[in-house]
């Protein structure tokens, strides 16, 4: 009995290798080897490569998960798998779409900061690999536009045209600040063309949830007793471009505040015509619904932290405690 045991169990380790290699082989072999299509795969940043895996065999690009997930560690690609869109076909094996998802992304990923203009964004555009974008055809079209141009990290097409450029930042807009915040655009006591130009001043002068619903507290209080907004901001926008600097948001000086402008918040009091940047979702909220305060005034010490005042007396002494 233990000599036939000695022979069964090898042979019976044989045959089940045998089974498991073949089961493994079958599994790794394309779904259609006879396809002719092919499909955009796109995976987000940060996507577990599990659930990349699980979402590849939903797609019908591999027969099995598990054996994607295992060729992934086998062949140390774990690090390697891109995010961003690829073309893949239900003709390639599991084993080339692993390596696929590695050699680099169909389109590119770009990010519009908040409280950047319209000119800042065609600069950055204009300086990634977009073959088909024109900085200044990008500028013609968003004429009027400044504040509805959403800041968000975008997936796009390298072949992307300036139109198309303006046509995804304009529907995100719409998407994520007309309609996802629908009720609290109709909640607010400002009307919302307002609250944009808000949001675009206090998004330049302000930094995190509490100190931009503090700094849109503010400013409205000062315009719903008619006092300039005497925001730095406003005549950054009207500066423009600093070549010394190489800056669009450089430091305002003393004489600016004399400069001849509607954006002059110094000189002229209420709002600016239109937006002077474009507000990130969090600044659009805080000019919706900011802090009920009684400040009049802020400033910014050296190490960026917040003061606030009620009084000019007590503005000053911050000024005198925490600038000079």
């Amino acid at each position: 009995m233990k000599k036939k045991l000695w022979v069964i169990v090898p042979l019976l380790i044989i045959i089940i290798s045998i089974l498991i290699g073949t089961a493994i082989l079958f599994l790794t072999r394309p779904v259609d080897s006879q396809s002719q299509t092919s499909q955009r795969f796109v995976i987000p940043r940060g996507q577990a490569v599990r659930v990349i895996a699980d979402r590849l065999q939903e797609a019908g690009l591999i027969k099995n998960a598990l054996i994607f997930q295992l060729i992934v560690k086998q062949e140390g690609l774990g690090n390697d798998i891109q995010a961003g869109s690829f073309d893949l076909s239900p003709s390639m094996s599991t084993r080339e779409i692993a390596q696929q998802l590695t050699e680099g992304t169909n389109d590119l990923w770009v990010t519009i900061l908040e409280g950047w203009r319209r000119e800042e964004i065609a600069e950055s555009l204009a300086s990634q690999d977009l073959s088909e974008f024109s900085a200044e055809e990008f500028l013609d079209l968003t004429k009027g536009t400044e504040g509805r141009l959403f800041p968000d990290t975008y997936l796009i097409p390298r072949e992307i045209t300036a139109k198309q450029v303006v046509s995804l930042l304009e529907q995100t807009f719409e998407r994520k600040v007309l309609a996802g915040l629908e009720k609290e655009i109709a909640a607010s006591a400002y009307d919302f063309e307002d609250a944009l130009i808000m949001a675009s001043i206090v998004e330049r002068e302000a930094r995190g949830e509490a100190e931009l619903r503090m700094v849109a507290g503010i400013l409205w209080n000062r315009i719903e007793i008619g006092m300039a907004l005497q925001a730095d901001a406003t005549l950054q926008y009207v500066k423009g471009y600093n070549a010394t600097e190489k800056a669009w948001w450089s430091p305002p000086t003393a004489a600016d505040k004399k400069l001849t402008s509607v954006y002059n918040t110094y000189r002229y009091p209420g709002l600016p015509p239109q937006p002077i940047a474009n507000p990130s979702l969090a600044a659009i909220q805080a000019a919706l619904n900011p802090a009920q305060t009684d400040y009049f005034y802020y400033l910014h010490d050296r190490t960026g932290k917040a003061h606030y005042a009620v009084t000019l007396d007590e503005h000053n002494a911050n000024i005198n405690a925490y600038l000079r």
